[in-house]
């Protein structure tokens, strides 16, 4: 369902972005984050195909920079960097849930 959600809405700022003249080719997703009353939801896709989802209270401030120290210092050192990780696989690593903790009190 978040799937079917989060590819609409990517694919629909691609629509109304008047750089791409409506073509859906690859580049820069212009699709960050989306608000509602009762929360905002953070989106970032990486180049690797990894997508990382945020949800915040609806008055959360622009998280793409914690999302980059997210992909490029928790999920690469801590997941990538295993040589017991298989790509494609579910993980779970309790070096990266502490730096995963840890950036976000440090953010907040």
């Amino acid at each position: 369902m978040m799937f079917g959600l989060l590819f609409s809405l990517k694919a629909f700022a691609n629509k109304l972005d008047p750089t791409r003249n409506g073509e859906d080719h690859p580049g820069e997703c212009k699709f960050h984050a989306f608000k509602t009353n009762n929360y905002k939801l953070h989106f970032m896709e990486h180049p690797t195909g990894i997508r990382l989802v945020l949800t915040t209270e609806a008055g959360a401030p622009d998280l793409r920079e914690l999302m980059k120290f997210i992909y490029s210092t928790c999920y690469v050192d801590c997941v990538v960097k295993n040589h017991l990780y298989k790509m494609g696989e579910p993980f779970k690593s309790d070096g990266f849930t502490a730096m995963l903790n840890k950036a976000i009190q440090q953010h907040s």
